[in-house]
């Protein structure tokens, strides 16, 4: 199912691709979004892993690199692996002091877990293991890679708004091969929508995801306390330290990474905190 979602969500984001490069620039416009959406779907599917990485800054995690960071998330991670039947993920630490944890790649056999030093700072060692537990939860559901690829396609569709914005004015009418309509009007247009285009998305394959995610960590840690108090602190810190981090990547964070209300709170990428809790308080009596 996940497989489909994916398909269709290339299939969706490279019409909105194709669809803004004819609204910036008629016929030649559309044909460049088109290679842009071939390319983007194969990068998409091979590197989003890598390009998820690299936009949070993070650095892998190994007993050579991060001993004393490996000595405390490794042996965690390979225990809850080994009882999830999953392969050990390759571990990395963003720089980032607000709390925080992504999962990121396209198959449980190419996959990674991300953790700020943020959090490795403010969770005690069953708060941090429900929170890795919840990460190895999206691996384990398969949606690792619908989610990275949304990341690398919602951060170029965004990408090309602001350049049919900057560089759409500049085409000539008799240009205009198709029709496309004026140049800084479709440029401005896309400017608008690509953002909020890429947030309705990544809202529609978030919210459902936490849940499950969540309840696949209380299962496999064996309680859901530890996720329940990692949650309150997350929510608590993210109010008090917005994180900076990239709209386009919002949604594969534990724990929305910035706040605010009006359109970001309607773009919200994750369900209220207070419904996750309440969810994983259910479980106790199941």
């Amino acid at each position: 199912m996940n497989g489909i979602k994916t398909a269709a969500l290339l299939a969706l984001l490279s019409s909105i691709l194709m669809i803004g490069g004819q609204m910036a620039g008629g016929r030649s416009g559309m044909m460049i979004g088109l290679a842009m959406a071939v390319a983007m779907n194969f990068f998409s599917y091979f590197f989003s892993e890598k390009i998820a990485l690299s936009m949070s800054g993070a650095q892998a995690v190994t007993p050579e690199s991060h001993g004393p960071i490996y000595a405390r998330i490794g042996p965690m991670t390979q225990r809850l692996t080994q009882k999830m039947g999953l392969p050990m993920p390759r571990l990395w630490v963003t720089p980032e002091q607000t709390p925080n944890a992504f999962a990121t790649g396209r198959n449980p056999a190419h996959s990674s877990v991300a953790v700020t030093y943020g959090l490795l700072q403010m969770m005690n060692d069953r708060e941090l293991e429900g929170v890795i537990a919840h990460e190895l939860g999206h691996i384990y559901n398969r949606d690792i890679l619908i989610s990275s690829v949304a990341a690398t396609i919602g951060s170029a569709i965004t990408q090309v708004g602001y350049m049919a914005y900057y560089f759409g004015g500049s085409r000539h009418s008799d240009e205009d091969e198709g029709g496309g309509g004026g140049g800084m009007i479709g440029g401005l247009v896309m400017m608008m929508v690509a953002p909020m285009a890429a947030g309705v998305i990544q809202m529609a394959i978030s919210r459902t995801r936490e849940f499950g995610a969540d309840a696949a960590a209380a299962k496999y840690t064996g309680s859901p306390d530890g996720l329940i108090s990692a949650l309150g602190k997350l929510d608590s810190m993210g109010r008090r330290m917005p994180m900076e981090a990239s709209p386009a990547t919002a949604h594969m964070y534990i724990m929305k990474p910035f706040g605010g209300g009006g359109w970001s709170k309607l773009f919200s990428t994750h369900p209220p905190t207070e419904e996750r809790i309440a969810a994983l308080q259910a479980l106790r009596f199941q």
